[in-house]
């Protein structure tokens, strides 16, 4: 099986591990790392993102460690005790790389 491991580097995002299968790829990442990237996108990133994928605005808020959200479904992230607030192991990046695609956007137009 071939895996590809992709490391990317900007000023909020630092050190993203992705390993990619013939499959949907899997992401490993630290939860305040995770909270550091929802915390630095634009007024109404969580609400576009929601309708872009056809997702409820909370099952976007859980996956981005927003649990208690009742609405919204699992995305896939699995959650395990470590440094940085625990290792984040997501089974679906698709939410993770339009927030990534939103912070482009917006360093872009600073």
């Amino acid at each position: 099986m071939d895996h590809a491991v992709r490391v990317w580097k900007c000023p909020v995002r630092v050190s993203i591990f992705s390993l990619t299968t013939n499959t949907l790829p899997i992401m490993n990442i630290t939860f305040n790392e995770l909270r550091r990237i929802k915390d630095h996108l634009p007024d109404g990133s969580i609400h576009r993102i929601a309708k872009e994928l056809d997702l409820s605005v909370e099952t976007v808020w859980n996956y981005f460690g927003g649990f208690t959200h009742p609405n919204g479904k699992p995305m896939g992230v699995h959650l395990e005790a470590g440094p940085d607030g625990g290792i984040v192991s997501l089974d679906d990046t698709r939410i993770l790389d339009i927030a990534n695609r939103i912070l482009d956007e917006s360093h872009a137009h600073a």
